[in-house]
């Protein structure tokens, strides 16, 4: 559970309410409890906290007003997208204010000739695309919730989607960014052009977690849709060589705009929700996407075709057409919410390896999850080795939620373990926070730290998420060696 940080404010809750009716319209902010409940928790509904008041600024002078009272008077605040994020980052904090910016929701201006648009972080993901398919661009990072999430929270977490191996996460796919500080300061960070001078404090902004700035606009670069996109789906019979399949096809030289892996749960969960005609007695599945020109595309499923044979593919079938093309990703989008049909609970987890290790990390994991008793279903960005295994529980059962972490923690350090990270695109949050003492030594977190400082010094945006306290570290290195496990930062790699 949540708990309050060592913050003391200078106002009370009646005066800091009177204050923000002020300059808010008095529905724009809430703080009667039926009211707050719907802002207890983001998508990782184990984390619960009730925040102290919820403001939903309609302008990006209220929101710097909002920063400024709260600065003023030491009030932490918590900024919020559309609330889908998996890793606990937009849980409330008990004695502070949550920021909705639920109400920004407008596209400011759609330049098809520089293929760009300007939008405020609260449009949809899907909308982008959505509006700037007229003129024959879409924006390309799509997470499995574009139809939900915001691009704010997008930028909050660098989220990725299906088609990150070819076209990026959003870091690679915004180029300027409308931030304001926690002391009320309103900040342009990147530029008008490709490139912009100094520090990229664009890419320091992107996977910040709301602990840096609020976001209040961005303006992301579009593409010109493909002339022709194919999707192949690969059936196999043993996960392990699925994972195989994956470095196979990129050893041939081929950048797939999506490689995605499904295995048994995981597929049978999707057919029964969504009926894409996914083989059923398959063990995993991979769909890979192709992107391009015609003759490109062609000579490319071609190849991938001949290297998933080789690789133990025990059916390759070629969407027949645009219809199918999309039922085949609709599966796979719907993933994560048709799995919910098998468990009453399940925690998805978010770790990057490299791919290579993708078979012995698939084997691992099969270990780990008959040592503590619980079923997985694997849904990931296979190509760049982006995992989201789910862990199905039940939360009713006593001690099954507790169990289900630390079996969630074991398959965040078999990660770091093989060379990769604790997060591809949820971000760290509360969820992987005692991780990051994994991941990180002192020296490094005391960087992480020393950045936090420079923008907000006294600590008030998102506190007590993603960059854990050394004290943290120290007590979660005990409780290892109590374990009689490896102690925080020595770890062996594979």
């Amino acid at each position: 559970m949540y708990s309050s940080e060592n913050i003391e404010s200078k106002i009370s809750k009646t005066a800091l309410i009177q204050a923000l009716q002020h300059f808010m319209a008095a529905e724009s902010v809430l703080f009667d409890e039926e009211d707050l409940k719907p802002y207890e928790c983001d998508g990782l509904s184990a984390y619960r906290a009730i925040p102290l008041i919820v403001v939903l600024p309609e302008t990006i002078e209220q929101v710097q007003r909002v920063l400024t009272l709260c600065h003023e008077n030491m009030i932490p605040v918590v900024a919020r997208g559309a609330g889908t994020g998996l890793s606990g980052g937009a849980l409330p904090h008990e004695q502070g204010v949550l920021l909705s910016l639920a109400k920004f929701k407008n596209i400011l201006h759609i330049d098809p000739n520089r293929r760009i648009a300007r939008v405020q972080p609260g449009v949809r993901n899907l909308a982008i695309s959505q509006a700037v398919d007229q003129f024959g661009l879409y924006y390309a990072p799509d997470p499995s919730s574009q139809i939900a999430c915001t691009i704010g929270g997008n930028v909050a977490e660098n989220s990725g989607g299906v088609h990150c191996l070819k076209y990026g996460l959003t870091v690679h796919n915004i180029q300027q960014l409308k931030i304001i500080t926690i002391d009320g300061e309103l900040l342009t960070i990147g530029g008008s052009g490709l490139d912009s001078a100094g520090y990229d404090l664009l890419a320091l902004m992107t996977g910040s977690e709301g602990m840096l700035g609020v976001i209040v606009e961005v303006t992301v670069k579009l593409l010109p849709k493909p002339e022709r996109a194919q999707v192949l789906l690969a059936a196999f019979d043993d996960v392990v060589n699925a994972g195989e399949a994956v470095g196979n096809i990129i050893a041939a030289g081929i950048i797939p705009a999506g490689l995605e892996m499904m295995d048994r749960l995981a597929i049978q969960a999707a057919e029964d929700f969504v009926h894409a005609g996914y083989p059923l007695d398959a063990e995993a599945i991979l769909l890979c996407e192709l992107d391009g020109t015609n003759e490109e595309v062609s000579e490319h499923v071609s190849k991938v075709r001949g290297v998933l044979k080789q690789s133990g593919a025990t059916e390759v079938r070629t969407a027949k057409d645009e219809a199918e093309r999309l039922t085949f990703w609709a599966g796979r989008k719907a993933a994560f919410p048709a799995v919910g049909r098998l468990s009453p609970d399940y925690y998805c987890m978010d770790g990057t390896i490299p791919r290579k290790q993708l078979p012995q990390v698939l084997k691992a994991m099969a270990d780990l999850s008959k040592e503590y008793e619980l079923r997985v279903a694997n849904v990931f960005h296979a190509g760049d080795g982006n995992l989201h295994p789910l862990i199905l529980y039940d939360a009713n059962i006593p001690c099954e939620l507790e169990r289900t972490e630390e079996f969630g923690g074991k398959i965040l350090e078999l990660c770091i373990k093989v060379g990769g990270t604790i997060t591809g695109e949820h971000g760290v949050g509360m969820e992987k926070i005692n991780q990051m003492c994994v991941q990180f030594n002192s020296l490094e977190l005391q960087q992480f730290h020393a950045v936090k400082a420079a923008f907000d010094p006294q600590g008030l945006l998102n506190p007590g998420k993603a960059v854990p306290t050394l004290h943290r570290c120290a007590e979660f290195g005990a409780m290892h060696i109590h374990r009689g496990e490896l102690p925080f930062p020595e770890l062996e790699r594979f």
